[in-house]
């Protein structure tokens, strides 16, 4: 029969204090345990000795709590590792142009009157049989439309040729692109994306999230909302 001292080291165990102990908890545990298991043992009664079973149980959940401990250690150690991980690939993207959720592409005219145009793409749930492309103005003005004709599913990037609907060069500026896709009339969900290029990288939070740097226009992003890397 477990006497009331291995009650009482038990139930601390039991009472679910482990995870989140720490070591110096854990050891003063585990000898508070083994001193009062020995008092036990060396003052049960002769003819109603500890039966093996409760003696294996005991020993047992001891070594349970050590086992929790040794875990929580691991899973910190990979935890860690992981961020630095998140870390190293991200310091690896400063400077490259990326793809991340959004609508804006933005168009610009060098010296010699040559129009550049930032890249855009968008991210197709399933396959489509019909994707639309319209470029808007800053009033929402329709400045030009294509039609894609059937994508697959994923990530897909195009470039805007920067022409109006009347084969003019648009004005420098800022435009929105929207996307539509549909299968036998119905919609088939997309997310626009537009082009930045990564600044800086910030230190991990709390939570060891990693965010990428896109500069004031476009604030930061997580690693898991790049879709593409240019």
């Amino acid at each position: 029969m477990t006497s009331p001292i291995g009650s009482n080291v038990l139930n601390s165990v039991n009472a679910g204090g482990a995870p989140g102990m720490d070591s110096r908890q854990s050891d003063e545990l585990r000898n508070n345990f083994m001193t009062l298991l020995i008092t036990q043992l060396q003052n049960q009664d002769p003819l109603n000795p500890l039966e093996n079973n409760e003696l294996t149980s005991q020993l047992a959940q001891i070594n349970t709590v050590s086992g929790i401990e040794q875990l929580n250690k691991t899973m910190e150690g990979i935890t860690s590792q992981i961020t630095a991980g998140q870390t190293m690939q991200a310091a690896a993207l400063i400077g490259q142009g990326v793809l991340v959720p959004g609508d804006r592409v933005l168009l610009d005219r060098d010296a010699e009157g040559n129009v550049h145009t930032t890249p855009f793409g968008f991210d197709l749930a399933r396959s489509a049989e019909s994707v639309k492309v319209t470029i808007l103005g800053g009033d929402g003005q329709v400045i030009n439309r294509y039609d894609l004709g059937a994508i697959g599913a994923g990530v897909d990037s195009f470039t805007w040729d920067g022409k109006t609907s009347q084969g003019e060069s648009a004005v420098p500026g800022s435009y929105r692109v929207r996307i539509e896709a549909s299968t036998n009339d119905r919609p088939v969900a997309v997310e626009a994306l537009n082009y930045a290029v990564v600044g800086g990288v910030t230190p991990p939070d709390d939570k060891g999230g990693v965010r990428l740097d896109l500069g004031a226009v476009y604030g930061q992003v997580t690693l898991d909302q790049v879709r593409q890397i240019l």
